[in-house]
């Protein structure tokens, strides 16, 4: 299997975690959104990273990588078998895609992308409304949900991806959640990011 994204992209960390978690041996090509690549653009007609290639299957959004490899490599399983916990992981996998990312990705927009790679000044202002009014809402509910070391039942799921790989790109940006005030969601973050499948995921993000 080819896999098509830089590695510092959050939805490409989502399916090399995934990878990682089923033992799935892959090929990381860390092209950026909208490359000119004709085997990436073959795969990813929008340009949207991650993509993948696997014998002739092409496939891009990273949600629906992850249902493909679900029903490929069944075990472990990262889908719960049960309809209120599997309804719960979809959920999950929405609400870190789309309500948190865009707010969780702002510091290291500004911080490390802008600067860095753009060669923009920081809009330190954007990264202050992030933090302290468009975050804290999002992390309220965050910590409220969080009963254990996993989001949904009692195994690791698409859930806990979906919702732990923003915040590498969080910390990245020198940025990190409030133990004090958050006490669930730090601790949940930290050893989300700790298992040997995150860590496998941001090697690659040196490619």
């Amino acid at each position: 299997m080819i896999v098509y994204g830089t590695g510092y992209s959050p939805f490409v960390r989502k399916t090399l975690v995934a990878l990682a978690e089923k033992g799935v041996p892959y090929e990381h090509r860390p092209v950026m959104f909208h490359a000119p690549d004709q085997d990436f653009q073959a795969c990813s007609p929008l340009g949207k990273i991650p993509a993948i290639e696997e014998d002739g299957f092409r496939l891009a959004d990273s949600s629906a990588i992850l249902w493909y490899l679900e029903r490929k490599h069944p075990a472990p399983a990262l889908a719960p078998t049960d309809p209120k916990a599997l309804g719960r992981a979809v959920w999950f996998d929405k609400f870190g895609d789309t309500e948190l990312f865009g707010k969780l990705i702002v510091p290291f927009v500004e911080r490390v992308l802008k600067p860095n790679m753009m060669k923009q000044p920081t809009d330190e202002a954007a990264v202050t409304k992030a933090l302290d009014k468009d975050l804290p809402p999002l992390f309220d509910y965050l910590e409220g949900e969080i009963a254990g070391p996993y989001l949904v039942g009692k195994a690791f799921s698409m859930a806990d991806i979906s919702i732990a790989t923003g915040f590498y790109n969080f910390h990245l940006a020198q940025a990190r959640v409030d133990a004090g005030r958050w006490p669930k969601l730090a601790a949940y973050v930290d050893a989300t990011l700790g298992r040997p499948s995150f860590r496998t995921a941001v090697e690659a993000k040196k490619g």
